[in-house]
Protein backbone atom coordinates (compact mmCIF):
# COMPACT_ATOMS: atom_id res chain seq x y z
CA UNK A 1 0.00 0.00 0.00
CA UNK A 2 0.98 3.66 -0.75
CA UNK A 3 -0.35 7.02 0.06
CA UNK A 4 -1.16 9.05 -2.62
CA UNK A 5 -3.07 13.01 -2.85
CA UNK A 6 -5.24 12.92 -5.71
CA UNK A 7 -6.66 16.60 -6.94
CA UNK A 8 -10.03 17.48 -7.53
CA UNK A 9 -10.58 20.17 -10.41
CA UNK A 10 -11.54 22.67 -7.89
CA UNK A 11 -8.19 22.57 -6.05
CA UNK A 12 -9.51 20.42 -3.27
CA UNK A 13 -6.41 17.52 -1.99
CA UNK A 14 -7.88 14.08 -1.12
CA UNK A 15 -6.09 11.35 0.98
CA UNK A 16 -6.13 8.13 -1.17
CA UNK A 17 -4.18 4.53 -0.41
CA UNK A 18 -3.64 2.32 -3.69
CA UNK A 19 -2.77 -1.40 -3.51
CA UNK A 20 -1.13 -2.54 -6.57
CA UNK A 21 -2.20 -6.42 -7.81
CA UNK A 22 0.50 -8.80 -6.96
CA UNK A 23 1.41 -9.64 -10.45
CA UNK A 24 0.38 -8.18 -14.24
CA UNK A 25 -3.22 -6.46 -12.75
CA UNK A 26 -6.24 -7.26 -14.08
CA UNK A 27 -8.08 -4.54 -13.99
CA UNK A 28 -8.63 -1.61 -11.34
CA UNK A 29 -11.09 -1.11 -8.65
CA UNK A 30 -12.28 2.16 -6.94
CA UNK A 31 -13.77 1.60 -3.18
CA UNK A 32 -16.44 4.07 -2.68
CA UNK A 33 -17.35 4.37 0.91
CA UNK A 34 -20.34 4.39 2.55
CA UNK A 35 -21.66 7.63 4.66
CA UNK A 36 -19.17 8.62 7.29
CA UNK A 37 -16.84 5.76 7.09
CA UNK A 38 -13.22 6.43 6.46
CA UNK A 39 -11.37 4.76 3.66
CA UNK A 40 -9.26 2.74 6.89
CA UNK A 41 -12.51 0.73 7.27
CA UNK A 42 -11.75 -0.80 3.77
CA UNK A 43 -8.12 -1.31 4.14
CA UNK A 44 -8.05 -5.02 5.01
CA UNK A 45 -10.37 -5.56 2.17
CA UNK A 46 -8.25 -3.72 -0.80
CA UNK A 47 -4.94 -5.28 0.47
CA UNK A 48 -6.67 -9.18 0.29
CA UNK A 49 -8.23 -7.90 -3.15
CA UNK A 50 -4.82 -6.82 -4.51
CA UNK A 51 -3.75 -10.28 -3.73
CA UNK A 52 -5.86 -11.17 -6.03
CA UNK A 53 -4.55 -9.44 -8.55
CA UNK A 54 -6.43 -6.11 -8.97
CA UNK A 55 -5.23 -2.81 -8.51
CA UNK A 56 -7.62 -0.92 -5.57
CA UNK A 57 -7.65 2.84 -4.85
CA UNK A 58 -9.53 4.14 -1.49
CA UNK A 59 -10.02 7.14 -0.60
CA UNK A 60 -11.84 10.07 1.63
CA UNK A 61 -14.17 12.44 0.53
CA UNK A 62 -13.84 15.72 0.72
CA UNK A 63 -14.09 17.12 4.93
CA UNK A 64 -13.66 13.10 6.18
CA UNK A 65 -11.13 10.67 7.43
CA UNK A 66 -7.89 12.02 6.26
CA UNK A 67 -9.06 14.26 3.96
CA UNK A 68 -10.28 16.38 7.01
CA UNK A 69 -8.96 20.11 6.94
CA UNK A 70 -5.78 20.67 8.55
CA UNK A 71 -7.37 22.32 11.33
CA UNK A 72 -9.21 19.08 12.01
CA UNK A 73 -12.45 21.43 12.45
CA UNK A 74 -15.96 21.28 10.13
CA UNK A 75 -16.96 23.97 11.44
CA UNK A 76 -17.73 26.61 8.43
CA UNK A 77 -15.90 23.77 6.33
CA UNK A 78 -17.85 23.96 2.71
CA UNK A 79 -18.72 20.64 1.03
CA UNK A 80 -22.20 18.61 -0.58
CA UNK A 81 -22.65 15.47 -1.93
CA UNK A 82 -22.46 17.40 -5.34
CA UNK A 83 -18.37 17.81 -4.18
CA UNK A 84 -18.27 14.10 -2.98
CA UNK A 85 -19.52 13.46 -6.13
CA UNK A 86 -16.04 15.07 -8.13
CA UNK A 87 -13.92 13.69 -5.26
CA UNK A 88 -15.36 10.11 -6.56
CA UNK A 89 -14.90 11.03 -10.18
CA UNK A 90 -11.41 12.77 -9.61
CA UNK A 91 -10.56 9.17 -7.84
CA UNK A 92 -11.66 7.35 -10.78
CA UNK A 93 -9.62 9.61 -13.66
CA UNK A 94 -6.64 9.07 -11.27
CA UNK A 95 -6.78 5.39 -11.16
CA UNK A 96 -7.91 4.99 -14.75
CA UNK A 97 -4.74 7.13 -16.02
CA UNK A 98 -2.45 4.59 -14.18
CA UNK A 99 -4.10 1.63 -15.70
CA UNK A 100 -5.44 3.54 -19.11
CA UNK A 101 -5.66 -0.36 -21.42
CA UNK A 102 -7.71 -2.26 -18.44
CA UNK A 103 -11.25 -2.15 -17.04
CA UNK A 104 -11.97 -0.07 -14.12
CA UNK A 105 -15.00 -1.38 -11.62
CA UNK A 106 -15.96 0.28 -9.16
CA UNK A 107 -17.08 -1.60 -5.55
CA UNK A 108 -19.68 0.65 -3.90
CA UNK A 109 -20.50 0.40 0.01
CA UNK A 110 -24.13 2.29 0.37
CA UNK A 111 -23.39 5.90 -0.34
CA UNK A 112 -20.50 4.59 -2.92
CA UNK A 113 -23.41 2.92 -5.19
CA UNK A 114 -25.72 5.75 -5.01
CA UNK A 115 -23.03 8.88 -6.20
CA UNK A 116 -22.06 6.76 -9.39
CA UNK A 117 -25.08 8.03 -10.78
CA UNK A 118 -24.20 11.24 -10.72
CA UNK A 119 -20.45 10.59 -12.20
CA UNK A 120 -19.36 13.09 -14.98
CA UNK A 121 -17.01 10.11 -16.21
CA UNK A 122 -19.67 7.55 -16.52
CA UNK A 123 -17.82 6.39 -19.45
CA UNK A 124 -14.47 5.31 -17.87
CA UNK A 125 -16.88 3.04 -15.52
CA UNK A 126 -16.84 -0.40 -16.73
CA UNK A 127 -19.46 -1.82 -14.02
CA UNK A 128 -20.74 -1.22 -10.33
CA UNK A 129 -20.95 -4.01 -7.60
CA UNK A 130 -23.38 -2.51 -5.16
CA UNK A 131 -22.55 -3.50 -1.42
CA UNK A 132 -25.65 -2.72 0.97
CA UNK A 133 -26.91 0.21 -0.83
CA UNK A 134 -30.61 1.32 -1.29
CA UNK A 135 -32.18 4.43 -2.14
CA UNK A 136 -32.11 5.61 1.58
CA UNK A 137 -35.74 7.02 1.43
CA UNK A 138 -37.14 6.82 5.24
CA UNK A 139 -39.89 5.00 4.44
CA UNK A 140 -37.95 1.79 2.95
CA UNK A 141 -35.71 1.78 6.13
CA UNK A 142 -35.61 -1.18 7.92
CA UNK A 143 -38.83 -1.27 10.50
CA UNK A 144 -36.15 -1.09 13.64
CA UNK A 145 -34.79 2.28 11.96
CA UNK A 146 -38.01 3.88 10.85
CA UNK A 147 -38.91 3.83 14.23
CA UNK A 148 -36.62 6.10 15.35
CA UNK A 149 -35.38 7.63 11.61
CA UNK A 150 -37.41 11.04 11.85
CA UNK A 151 -36.54 11.75 14.97
CA UNK A 152 -32.66 12.09 13.62
CA UNK A 153 -34.21 13.93 10.65
CA UNK A 154 -36.24 16.15 12.16
CA UNK A 155 -34.37 16.68 15.77
CA UNK A 156 -30.81 15.83 15.87
CA UNK A 157 -29.77 16.50 12.28
CA UNK A 158 -31.20 19.72 12.50
CA UNK A 159 -30.49 21.20 16.07
CA UNK A 160 -26.68 19.59 15.89
CA UNK A 161 -25.86 21.01 12.45
CA UNK A 162 -27.80 24.57 13.69
CA UNK A 163 -25.34 24.40 16.80
CA UNK A 164 -21.99 22.78 15.81
CA UNK A 165 -21.83 24.28 11.97
CA UNK A 166 -21.55 20.88 11.23
CA UNK A 167 -22.68 17.01 11.88
CA UNK A 168 -21.10 15.76 15.22
CA UNK A 169 -21.91 12.59 14.61
CA UNK A 170 -18.33 11.30 15.86
CA UNK A 171 -19.57 12.62 19.31
CA UNK A 172 -23.10 11.43 19.04
CA UNK A 173 -22.10 7.93 18.32
CA UNK A 174 -24.34 8.22 14.39
CA UNK A 175 -22.62 8.09 11.93
CA UNK A 176 -19.63 10.09 11.93
CA UNK A 177 -18.73 13.49 11.68
CA UNK A 178 -20.31 15.53 8.34
CA UNK A 179 -19.85 18.76 6.55
CA UNK A 180 -23.28 21.13 6.98
CA UNK A 181 -24.00 20.82 3.35
CA UNK A 182 -23.59 17.15 3.20
CA UNK A 183 -25.69 15.99 5.87
CA UNK A 184 -28.88 18.21 4.98
CA UNK A 185 -28.66 17.92 1.54
CA UNK A 186 -28.52 14.15 2.32
CA UNK A 187 -31.39 14.73 4.32
CA UNK A 188 -33.62 15.71 1.52
CA UNK A 189 -32.84 13.05 -0.47
CA UNK A 190 -33.92 10.70 2.65
CA UNK A 191 -37.44 12.39 3.05
CA UNK A 192 -37.97 11.93 -0.40
CA UNK A 193 -40.06 8.89 -2.05
CA UNK A 194 -37.49 9.45 -4.99
CA UNK A 195 -34.49 10.08 -3.04
CA UNK A 196 -31.79 12.20 -4.72
CA UNK A 197 -33.53 12.22 -8.02
CA UNK A 198 -36.53 13.56 -6.12
CA UNK A 199 -34.98 16.00 -4.04
CA UNK A 200 -32.72 17.10 -7.25
CA UNK A 201 -35.16 17.33 -10.21
CA UNK A 202 -34.74 16.85 -13.74
CA UNK A 203 -30.76 17.60 -14.32
CA UNK A 204 -29.95 14.21 -11.77
CA UNK A 205 -32.80 12.09 -13.29
CA UNK A 206 -30.92 12.77 -16.63
CA UNK A 207 -27.67 12.24 -15.17
CA UNK A 208 -28.53 8.68 -13.54
CA UNK A 209 -30.22 7.93 -16.87
CA UNK A 210 -26.96 8.41 -18.69
CA UNK A 211 -25.54 5.07 -16.96
CA UNK A 212 -24.88 2.67 -19.08
CA UNK A 213 -22.40 0.90 -17.06
CA UNK A 214 -23.65 -2.74 -15.47
CA UNK A 215 -24.83 -2.46 -11.86
CA UNK A 216 -24.99 -6.01 -9.58
CA UNK A 217 -26.51 -5.50 -6.18
CA UNK A 218 -26.24 -7.46 -3.38
CA UNK A 219 -29.19 -7.08 -1.11
CA UNK A 220 -28.42 -8.54 2.38
CA UNK A 221 -31.25 -10.44 4.01
CA UNK A 222 -30.00 -9.34 7.69
CA UNK A 223 -28.82 -5.66 6.99
CA UNK A 224 -30.35 -3.24 9.29
CA UNK A 225 -30.35 -0.08 7.33
CA UNK A 226 -31.31 -1.06 3.68
CA UNK A 227 -34.15 -3.20 2.74
CA UNK A 228 -34.98 -5.17 -0.25
CA UNK A 229 -37.20 -2.66 -1.74
CA UNK A 230 -34.92 0.07 -1.29
CA UNK A 231 -32.45 -1.48 -3.21
CA UNK A 232 -34.70 -1.65 -6.03
CA UNK A 233 -35.99 1.75 -5.69
CA UNK A 234 -31.95 2.75 -6.33
CA UNK A 235 -31.75 0.28 -9.14
CA UNK A 236 -35.09 1.82 -10.40
CA UNK A 237 -33.13 5.15 -11.03
CA UNK A 238 -29.83 3.87 -13.33
CA UNK A 239 -32.80 2.89 -15.75
CA UNK A 240 -30.92 2.14 -18.64
CA UNK A 241 -28.31 0.49 -16.96
CA UNK A 242 -28.15 -3.33 -17.12
CA UNK A 243 -28.70 -4.28 -14.00
CA UNK A 244 -29.56 -7.62 -11.60
CA UNK A 245 -30.05 -7.88 -7.57
CA UNK A 246 -28.51 -10.84 -5.97
CA UNK A 247 -29.81 -11.71 -2.62
CA UNK A 248 -27.36 -12.47 0.17
CA UNK A 249 -28.73 -14.91 2.82
CA UNK A 250 -25.95 -15.18 5.31
CA UNK A 251 -26.81 -18.41 7.08
CA UNK A 252 -26.60 -20.26 3.45
CA UNK A 253 -23.12 -18.66 3.44
CA UNK A 254 -22.25 -20.54 6.94
CA UNK A 255 -22.27 -16.89 8.14
CA UNK A 256 -24.18 -15.76 11.67
CA UNK A 257 -24.63 -12.10 10.76
CA UNK A 258 -23.44 -9.95 7.65
CA UNK A 259 -25.41 -6.62 8.17
CA UNK A 260 -25.20 -3.34 7.08
CA UNK A 261 -20.91 -3.09 7.15
CA UNK A 262 -20.01 -6.73 7.83
CA UNK A 263 -19.16 -7.60 3.85
CA UNK A 264 -16.06 -5.84 4.72
CA UNK A 265 -14.96 -6.44 8.24
CA UNK A 266 -12.02 -8.60 8.56
CA UNK A 267 -13.41 -11.69 10.21
CA UNK A 268 -14.91 -12.33 6.51
CA UNK A 269 -12.18 -12.83 4.79
CA UNK A 270 -12.30 -16.53 4.74
CA UNK A 271 -15.63 -17.08 3.50
CA UNK A 272 -17.57 -13.63 1.81
CA UNK A 273 -13.93 -12.02 0.47
CA UNK A 274 -13.85 -14.48 -2.32
CA UNK A 275 -17.70 -13.84 -3.01
CA UNK A 276 -17.10 -10.49 -3.67
CA UNK A 277 -14.11 -11.48 -5.87
CA UNK A 278 -16.00 -13.71 -7.37
CA UNK A 279 -18.87 -11.30 -8.52
CA UNK A 280 -15.80 -8.28 -9.76
CA UNK A 281 -15.05 -11.50 -12.11
CA UNK A 282 -18.37 -11.82 -13.30
CA UNK A 283 -17.49 -8.84 -14.48
CA UNK A 284 -14.95 -9.31 -16.40
CA UNK A 285 -16.45 -12.59 -17.94
CA UNK A 286 -19.15 -10.40 -19.16
CA UNK A 287 -17.12 -8.03 -21.33
CA UNK A 288 -15.23 -11.32 -22.73
CA UNK A 289 -18.00 -12.78 -24.62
Amino acid sequence: MRPEVVQVADGTRLAACVWDAAGPPRGSVVVGGAMGVPQDFYAPFARWLAQRGWRVTTFDYRGSGQSRPASGSLRGFHADLFDWTRDYAAVIDHAQAALPHRSLYLLGHSLGAQLPGLLANQHKVDGLLSVAAGSGYWRQNAPALRRVVLIFWFLLVPIATRLCGYFPGRRLRVVGDLPAGVVLQWRRWCLNPRYSVGAEGEAVRRRYASARFPVRALSIEDDELMTDPGIRSLLALYENAPSEIERIVPRQFGIARLGHFGAFRREREADFWPLLAQWLGRFEQAQAR
